[in-house]
């Protein structure tokens, strides 16, 4: 099988000599914890949510910084929201939540890595922790941020968004392959990830090609009402490898996404190589008769495991469209407060066992 059963030699020159931009070095601290039963926790900071509060209030803690304290291998991941005292509040305040690394690069394009998103249809995302990990380092930076609404008739005075990792320390014999996250977006490669959904049937979609061959092993996404599938396609074979349709509850919400689980007893996963291009395609269908502003989105994120002699593609940072990336993500730029990570796609999404 086509896969990595160690860390790669970049990311060894990445733990002795890390290069983080000083806009990334300048962001508040968030606050991490990490447990004895192998659990990081970061807390953002508060913030009041009063009754009836959308997303386009703009209800968000400050963009942040967080260093991993130790390393080894993240397998897992839930989002939620507490309030001073610890207690859970609903999900639904979640709009999204995006960890990124500025020092890593996007599969399909040279922007930061997308390392995980969740917005409040995620829920908790776990792959099987004897087989995969996605491999962090002691002292690694990583940017997190958030967007909160409050669609309740309940004003929230101290809600504070939470990330929960499960991890298996360093040194332990798992998990057996190093499976690294990667996101595609039909609105790639920098700006706004939102878009006006006309009435009627509509669709939009993205092209690329991967920096490195490697397999696929899972794959989710996110769209938004009224939003049909997402199909994730080799377009130079014309082979569909993967198509999601929306779950929707009874007033026709969108509840959840199926995870793609693409690996078995015999294969790893689907093949993808930089000599093929690849496209994401969301599809629409608006009975409203209006036109919604920023009623659309589609991304796709998933797991993908190196070809055994691939490299992981370093991040240029005086590439212009890293830089742009950069800028909105950390909201620097006029409307970046929705932009950039304005997803809920699982980045990590669960695998049945």
């Amino acid at each position: 099988m086509n896969a990595l059963f160690a860390l790669p030699l970049w990311f060894w020159i990445v733990a002795v000599a890390r290069d983080v931009p000083p806009a990334v070095a300048a962001l508040p601290k968030a606050h991490v914890t990490a447990s004895r039963d192998g659990l990081l926790i970061v807390d953002l900071r508060s913030v009041s949510l009063p009754a009836h509060a959308m997303h386009h209030m703009v209800l968000q803690p400050p963009v942040s910084r967080i260093e991993i304290p130790s390393g080894g291998a993240v397998y897992g991941f839930r989002v939620e929201v507490v309030d001073s005292l610890g207690h859970e509040l609903p999900k639904s305040l979640i709009h999204h939540f995006n960890v990124i690394d500025p020092e890593a690069r996007e599969l399909f394009v040279p922007i930061s890595h997308r390392l995980l998103a969740a917005g409040s249809e995620t829920g908790e995302q776990r792959v099987p922790w004897l087989l995969f990990g996605h491999p962090v380092q002691a002292g690694q930076t990583l940017i997190v941020s958030a967007m909160l609404e409050n669609p309740t008739a309940m004003a929230y005075p101290d809600a504070r968004v939470r990330l929960v990792l499960d991890y298996t320390p360093k040194g332990r014999p798992w998990p057996f392959f190093h499976a690294y996250t990667w996101q595609m977006d039909v609105l790639f490669p920098v700006g706004d990830k939102s878009f006006d959904l006309p009435p009627g049937h509509s669709e939009r979609w993205y092209e690329g090609s991967p920096a490195i061959p490697g397999n696929i092993v899972a794959i989710g996404g996110h769209l938004h009402d009224y939003g049909t599938d997402l199909e994730f396609k080799d377009m130079t074979s014309g082979k569909v490898i993967w198509r999601g349709k929306p779950q929707t509850d009874a007033a026709g919400h969108i509840v959840k996404i199926p995870i793609g689980k693409l690996y078995g007893l015999l294969h790893l996963g689907a093949h993808i190589e930089p000599s093929h291009r690849y496209r994401l395609t969301v599809r629409y269908d608006n009975p409203t008769g209006q036109t919604i502003p920023n009623g659309g989105m589609g991304v796709v994120g998933g797991l993908f495991t190196p070809d055994r002699h691939a490299v992981w593609p370093q991040v240029d940072q005086h590439d212009s469209l890293y830089q742009a990336d950069l800028r909105q993500a950390l909201r620097l730029v006029p409307g970046a407060a929705r932009q950039v990570g304005d997803s809920g796609a699982a980045a990590m999404p669960s695998m049945p066992m």
